[in-house]
């Protein structure tokens, strides 16, 4: 009998907060959800914003990886042959699918997740129209012709490369699985994924779109596990490339281990991106920026701008107002409409940033709000992983907290005189994802930009990222690009077939 997918089971409709038990199987291959032999090595996956069990996670091992694998390698063989106007189809039927049940994938991902659902809504628009987009390119997929000598001629054609590995972070679940296996698909590809063993849910619901939009059996799978598993998909000689979305340390153990068997590799790392106010901005957008900048998902965001340096001139009128916004925050039960910060993805992690706060007092920096843990009126939520968001005053260059990447949300905020000194300081890091800057200086914007070292440089905004736009780090934040139409070469081989039409010119 055809399995019911998840979000028609009963546990899954209406779920809300503290309420959902995921006791089905999690790992997903040959159109089916997968009950592994052995589940001795389970693991309890906590809902952030309650601090109970949600469901239990089973990893993979190299048998279930590798069945995984030859199971998009099937799938990979019937799409490959199939033209970019039919693969398309499939693609426009699973965004349509995502698309109406928008709101049950949000609230889902929110329960897993831990962000509001104002923000997961906003991440599932963002999926359906990643797959849109990547359906609107699978047919113009062309290469060249090149006319030679004597009539002879080239072309060119782009080709898939296989089976396609990804391995996504916590902190966009389902919209991660999106970006690595939307521009895969487009290009002919099938895809293997592993989520984040903290947020294993929604890759699965996915998955089932995938397959009820018409894709082959195995087309896109989903094996569960942490660095085992993902060690398994990097050496797999039938992997031909694997993207990661993560931190940096993990990420040089990913390029190291594809390396061993030259697979392309796409890196999406960590970043501590500078946001650059100068004293002739439009203080309220500026403002916005920061906020937008520092907060959205509890702060747990790669690109985020967390390194916000001021005008000296204007840092007063600043800390004020970004105070006041900060403080005004609504922190609480994720999936209630008026919140507007949901619960860190787990303890250690609420942990782990709390301590941060704690050694940049110790350092000199002056906590203007926040940074403490939160404990909500609903008794539900008791056991949540939640923090008032906090902004740190009196921040200087060589702090913890300026240097390293915190993932929570803490704004260190630092005062600048001049562009050549702030655009020193604003590269002096390891780091490149992302950068900002306001200001009503167009030629000024446009030569702060330049000089910018990060992959992307938001303009008088901040956290913007159209499904058109590439986007990618510059440094140790990476190096390939998600979104956008340059990902197809990231994606796709080039094959150059040479044809001679006259005699062959020997010298022998």
């Amino acid at each position: 009998m055809a399995q019911q997918p998840l979000l028609e089971l009963p546990e899954f409709k209406n779920a809300s907060t503290g309420t959902l038990v995921v006791k089905e199987p999690l790992n997903y291959w040959g159109g089916a959800r997968v009950q592994l032999k052995d589940a001795k090595n389970s693991e309890p996956v906590y809902e952030p914003a309650t601090g109970r069990v949600l469901c239990n996670l089973v990893p993979c091992g190299q048998e279930e990886v590798d069945q995984a694998i030859q199971s998009a390698h099937s799938a990979y063989l019937k799409w490959s042959k199939l033209s970019g106007m039919e693969r398309a189809r499939v693609m426009l039927e699973a965004a349509r699918i995502i698309r109406e049940r928008r709101d049950d994938i949000a609230r889902v991902e929110v329960i897993n997740n831990g962000k509001t659902i104002i923000e997961a809504q906003a991440d599932i628009d963002f999926a359906w129209q990643s797959i849109e987009f990547y359906a609107g390119i699978a047919p113009t997929l062309a290469g060249q012709h090149i006319q030679l000598p004597g009539g002879s001629f080239a072309y060119t054609r782009r080709e898939p490369l296989g089976v396609c590995a990804g391995i996504g972070a916590f902190n966009y679940p389902f919209q991660i699985a999106v970006c690595k296996s939307a521009p895969a698909l487009a290009c002919g590809n099938a895809v293997v994924f592993k989520p984040s063993p903290f947020t294993p849910v929604t890759a699965v619901i996915l998955a089932e779109i995938y397959k009820q939009a018409g894709a082959p059996d195995g087309l896109f799978n989903v094996v569960q596990g942490g660095a085992e598993t993902g060690t398994l998909l990097c050496h797999h000689p039938m992997v031909a490339k694997v993207s990661f979305t993560g931190s940096v340390p993990t990420g040089k153990k990913v390029m190291e281990m594809s390396a061993k068997g030259v697979k392309q590799v796409t890196l999406e790392l960590g970043g501590k991106s500078p946001l650059i106010i100068f004293k002739d901005c439009d203080l309220e957008n500026a403002v916005k920026g920061a906020l937008m900048g520092n907060f959205l998902t509890q702060g747990q965001v790669c690109c985020n701008g967390t390194r916000v340096f001021v005008q000296r001139e204007i840092m007063p009128q600043f800390l004020e107002e970004v105070v006041k916004r900060t403080k005004a925050i609504s922190v609480g039960d994720p999936l209630q409409a008026g919140a507007r910060m949901g619960a860190l993805i787990t303890r250690p992690q609420l942990d782990k940033v709390l301590e941060y706060v704690r050694k940049a007092k110790e350092q000199g920096a002056k906590v203007l709000c926040g940074g403490e843990p939160f404990v909500p009126d609903d008794p539900k939520l008791k056991g949540g992983n939640f923090m008032s968001p906090c902004v740190l005053d009196n921040c200087k260059d060589d702090m913890t907290c300026v240097k390293e990447e915190i993932f929570g949300p803490v704004m260190s905020v630092l005062p600048f005189d001049t562009e050549e000194e702030v655009l020193q300081r604003a590269n002096n890091t390891t780091y490149g994802l992302a950068s900002g800057v306001f200001t009503r200086d167009i030629a000024r914007a446009h030569r702060v930009a330049e000089n910018l070292q990060a992959g992307t440089c938001y303009i008088n905004n901040y956290n913007v990222s159209p499904v058109e736009v590439p986007f990618g780090g510059y440094k140790m934040s990476g190096f390939g690009r998600e979104n956008g139409l340059v990902t197809v070469e990231y994606y796709s081989q080039l094959k150059t077939v040479v044809v001679e039409m006259g005699n062959v010119e020997s010298l022998f």
